[in-house]
């Protein structure tokens, strides 16, 4: 696995994002508002 999808682009949905491009992984980021995601 090296690819992860996180849905929701918010505080939460931000920090498992984060946390997992640190630790190497490639990150899918949505959400249905593109603020968020672009906040992300």
């Amino acid at each position: 696995m090296k690819t992860i999808g996180v849905l929701g682009a918010g505080i939460m949905g931000n920090g498992i994002a984060q946390v997992s491009a640190i630790a190497g992984y490639d990150i899918i980021l949505y959400d249905i508002d593109q603020k968020f995601i672009d906040h992300g």
